[in-house]
Order: C-alpha cells, then sequence, then structure tokens
C-alpha cells in the first residue's frame, strides 16, 4: 500500500511537471464529463493512450490551473499492487492538498487503470461526487460486459491504435489538400508504401533507424506482460508456438492447432487453447474476425480470420505477403472508424473480405486485392461481391487495391475500385 506522504509527492511532482510534446490524434475525445460518465481510452501497448491524455490535460491548461488536474499512471515501478483503497487514500490526499477546489473543476486522468484491483467502485464514486474521471488500458475487457455491469453503464469508450495514414502523414508535416499536383500525390504514395510496410507506431515513426528494435520489444512486452504475466500461463511454450502459427495463419482452426500439439505430444487442454486465443484478443496483440451468419452461435463457431495490430509487426515477424498486409491494414481502419464488420463466404467457399453492418443490415461490401490485373482475379473478386450484393441487397461495393483505380458497372450494379492510400484519406 503506498502512504499518504508517497500521494502527495507523486501528486506536487505533477503539479510541478511540464508536460511533453504531444500530437493531435484523430480521435474527438470531450472533455467536459458527458452524462455523468468516465471516459475510457483503451487500445495496445505504446499506442499513443499516455499522449493522447497529456494532451486533452494540455487543453484543460487552457482555462484551469494544473491544480486542478490529477494523472497518475499504474503501471511505474514500485505502484503495485494496489487496490481501490489506495486510490481512496490517493484522492483523500489530492483534497487535503486543495480543499478549495470544487470537484465539478477537477480532472483525474487514471493511466493503465486494469492494474489496480477494484478500481471501478473508486471511479463510480468519483462519478458520484461530480469528478471528471478519464481512464486508460491496454485490455479490451475495459470495453467487456463485466466492465459495463460493474460500472452500471457509466463509462463511454474509445479505441486507440497505432497512427493512422492521415496522422503519419500529418506526424511528417504533409498537409492534406482536397486537389494533389502530380509531385504532391507521387510523395503521398511514396509515403504511403513506407507506412504500409513499416506501419504507424509512433516511436517508429520519431526513430526510423530503430524501428525494428522497438517494434520487437512492444510485440514481446504485449506477449509477456498482457498476457502471460497478466493472466498467470505457465505452459509459456504452449502461447508461443500459439502466436507463431497466428502470425503464420490467414485464418485459424483451434481445433487444428490442438491435433498438432497433440501429434508432437505437447499436452494442454483445448478450452486453455481458446482462453489464450481470448487473452491475446484482450491485449490488442490480435483480431479473430468471425464470419457473417445470421445466427449467432454459428458465426462464434466460425473459423476466424487473424489479423494484427500493426503492418509493422507483421513485417518485423517476416510475413512479406503483400495482399495479407493490404487487407491487415484495411481491417486496422476498419476498427479504428467504428465500423462492425465481419467477412462473409457463400456456401461455395466464395468471399468477401468485409461486410460493413449495423446490427443485422448490411451497409458495404468491400474486397481487398493487392493486384487486379489478372483477368481471373479480377473474375473472382467480382463475383463473390456480385453474390454477396444479391443476397443482402447491398449496392455499396468497393475494391480496394495498391494502385489501381476504377468505376465498374456490371450487372448493372456499379463497383468502385479505389487505390487503399486514397481510401485512407477520405
Amino acid at each position: 500500500m503506498i502512504t499518504k506522504d508517497k500521494w502527495g509527492e507523486i501528486i506536487k511532482d505533477f503539479r510541478s511537471k511540464k508536460l511533453p510534446e504531444t500530437f493531435e490524434r484523430a480521435i474527438d475525445i470531450p472533455l467536459e464529463k458527458p452524462i455523468n460518465r468516465a471516459i475510457s481510452i483503451i487500445g495496445p501497448r505504446r499506442a499513443g493512450k499516455t499522449y493522447l491524455m497529456f494532451n486533452l490535460i494540455k487543453k484543460l491548461l487552457i482555462k484551469y490551473p494544473q491544480e486542478n488536474i490529477l494523472y497518475v499512471n499504474f503501471e511505474k515501478a514500485g505502484f503495485l499492487p494496489l487496490n481501490s483503497d489506495d486510490l481512496v487514500l490517493l484522492k483523500d490526499t489530492f483534497f487535503e492538498l486543495s480543499p478549495h477546489l470544487k470537484k465539478k473543476d477537477i480532472w483525474f486522468f487514471l493511466d493503465e487503470i486494469q492494474n489496480v484491483t477494484g478500481w471501478e467502485l473508486f471511479v463510480r464514486t468519483c462519478l458520484d461526487e461530480d469528478i471528471n474521471v478519464f481512464i486508460s488500458g491496454s485490455s479490451s475487457k475495459l470495453l467487456s460486459k463485466d466492465i459495463a455491469t460493474s460500472m452500471r453503464g457509466r463509462t463511454l469508450s474509445y479505441v486507440l491504435l497505432p497512427f493512422s495514414f492521415k496522422e503519419y502523414l500529418l506526424s511528417k508535416k504533409i498537409k492534406l489538400e482536397k486537389f494533389l499536383s502530380s509531385d504532391e500525390k507521387a510523395g503521398i504514395v511514396s509515403l504511403f508504401n513506407k507506412y504500409f510496410i513499416e506501419g504507424g507506431y509512433p516511436e517508429t515513426i520519431i526513430y526510423p533507424e530503430q524501428s525494428e528494435k522497438i517494434l520487437s520489444d512492444i510485440f514481446e512486452t504485449a506477449l509477456y506482460k498482457d498476457v502471460i504475466e497478466r493472466e498467470k500461463i505457465r505452459n509459456v511454450n504452449v502461447v508461443l508456438q500459439l502466436i507463431n502459427a497466428l502470425l503464420s495463419s490467414k485464418e485459424f482452426s483451434i481445433n487444428k492447432f490442438y491435433n498438432y500439439l497433440k501429434s508432437n505430444n505437447i499436452k494442454v487442454g483445448k478450452n486453455a487453447l481458446y482462453n489464450y486465443a481470448r487473452y491475446l484478443e484482450d491485449a490488442f496483440v490480435v483480431f479473430l474476425l468471425k464470419k457473417f451468419d445470421l445466427s449467432y452461435k454459428k458465426a462464434g463457431q466460425s473459423l476466424p480470420k487473424v489479423y494484427f495490430l500493426d503492418n509493422g509487426i507483421l513485417t518485423n515477424n517476416n510475413i512479406d505477403d503483400k495482399g495479407r498486409l493490404l487487407e491487415n491494414l484495411v481491417f486496422l481502419e476498419l476498427t479504428r472508424r467504428g465500423e462492425e464488420i465481419a467477412y462473409f463466404q457463400t456456401a461455395q467457399k466464395e468471399e468477401v473480405d468485409f461486410l460493413v453492418k449495423h446490427g443485422k443490415k448490411v451497409n458495404q461490401l468491400i474486397q481487398v486485392c493487392y493486384d487486379l490485373s489478372n483477368f481471373m482475379t479480377k473474375d473472382r473478386e467480382i463475383k463473390s461481391l456480385l453474390k454477396a450484393s444479391v443476397e443482402f441487397k447491398c449496392d455499396n461495393l468497393l475494391i480496394l487495391t495498391m494502385s489501381e483505380e476504377d468505376n465498374l458497372i456490371i450487372e448493372g450494379k456499379k463497383i468502385i475500385v479505389k487505390p487503399v492510400w486514397k481510401w485512407l484519406l477520405d
């Protein structure tokens, strides 16, 4: 347990601290407390959650003194383990230092809050007292039904991933114009080719010469700290084999992987494997996309497609399949945009990469194809798209490519063909 003296030191250290340089992210988070709710910022490790909090604090400092704001990072060495009693002592110390402050003019920024046992009760109490609360975490459990229940629906959640292509360009001081000269377009395409391979982790953009080491460190830390240590996994070898299998798979069957381990005399329960896969998803290491089915049970039992948290992570692990990298990029952008997505497959195994939906209504069908120049490839992609279009009564059809652009009219339906870099800037 941290003493009151230590909390006082931490509070006063922050009040005298000069905040670091920050970058405006393309995510609109309200500063004023919305309808008595906490703001939750979640996403993978080192995607920029802490700096997003600092950026929000800087905006508050235009109107309020730093005394009104508390920022604590609960992943700092020497903090853990903590529980809700420690947070209560932190709050009491804060008000002992500033008894004159009105609670509605106070903002608590609690970084990596998932490390504190029982934090939900503390946050609810703060909200009841009219204190503004921002929390962050590198676990999607902050979005789970359990958290939603314990917080009684009193959170608004925002997912922060590594830089989008727009943010990547802005970090390079590239001004985005509606119309581009040939030179401007060539410059943007050249940068896209780098982003496509290297990904959008902020640190790799700031320190490009160390990108391989940075990406390895991010991936290994997420794997060991956010999965193996957090979930107290003893069978580390199986987790490492699982992540390698996921890296080498476009779609993944736990059942086949279980049989593979069994054939190699590696003992592990099938339920444990399902849990390990879920832990990897919780930590934003991988995303497992289900097939669309009106039956919730059938959708849950479908073979998921595998996506990773950043293209740089894939290429740093020797994944050089350009088609897979392009599809991974599109998946991440759809996730950033908050779209509800699935993939679709006909009974004849004809596939549409992304089906964008609101509830059961399908709003858009998207194919991703690195190169459409081969007529057989083009015919296959279009055929699947048209079949799905008829089945779901959806005429919003899109094919995303590396460089090709066209407007096709086939069987009376319009199909837009667009380069991914251009779509990313929409």
